[in-house]
């Protein structure tokens, strides 16, 4: 498919009701309101799409950008396209969904180590985001690897950025999941943290309570950790 008959596509598939939820989620800007029902279809239909992605992302329409993350072929995905795409983040729904693109490429650990430390509300959460990703998926990496974000989480989180905050909790569950030294450690952190606040806006969606969510997360993981996991 072309870049003129995709947006043609998405712009049949919106609904001005999926624009007003959208716009509680904090997307701004040119969007079709897709459900993400019909964008999974239309990404089944178009598979992988490496040039295709890079076209869509660069109309600035945010289904389009969203489609953009599921068809990119993130084995092509470079540091100067993620770092390009990274700029354009402006809401936590396309981050999200971002994030998610990158956690796939070989530039995952590297662009957490970066991004983590950012400025840039949306970047700084996508940072955090990866080390959430990080936590429960790359069992190479040592506890001592963690303990020194659980470290930052306790010192800075409160002081941060409202979804820099809620990414920054979300990477504390992961990481009291990954392991039971860790989970020791997480929970010990979430009691001297506490309530974490953060501004859903116009939403109906809430920030998991770090000490009730850990033991859940911990004994789920239990179940598919490998026995080589590091230590």
């Amino acid at each position: 498919m072309t870049e003129k008959e995709v947006l043609q596509e998405l712009r049949g598939l919106g609904t001005a009701q999926n624009r007003k939820v959208y716009r509680r989620h904090g997307v701004t800007g040119d969007a079709f309101g897709v459900s993400y029902a019909n964008m999974a279809k239309l990404t089944k239909k178009i598979k992988t799409d490496h040039d295709l992605a890079q076209k869509l992302w660069s109309s600035g329409n945010h289904d389009a950008r969203i489609l953009a993350t599921f068809i990119v072929d993130t084995e092509r995905m470079d540091k100067r396209l993620i770092n390009s795409w990274a700029k354009d983040l402006s809401n936590y729904v396309i981050t999200d969904a971002f994030v998610q693109a990158v956690s796939r490429t070989v530039f995952a650990q590297s662009k957490m180590e970066q991004w983590n430390k950012a400025k840039n509300e949306w970047i700084a959460s996508a940072g955090w985001q990866l080390l959430g990703y990080l936590a429960m998926n790359e069992h190479g990496l040592s506890d001592r690897f963690f303990e020194e974000y659980l470290t930052i989480i306790k010192r800075d989180i409160h002081s941060q950025k409202n979804r820099v905050r809620y990414a920054m909790n979300n990477a504390l569950i992961a990481i009291g999941a990954r392991t039971d030294t860790l989970e020791k450690k997480a929970l010990s952190i979430a009691d001297k943290i506490g309530k974490v606040v953060v501004d859903h806006g116009e939403t109906n969606c809430k920030t998991p309570d770090a000490r009730l969510y850990i033991p859940k997360a911990a004994a789920r993981n239990r179940k598919r950790r490998p026995s080589t996991a590091a230590r």
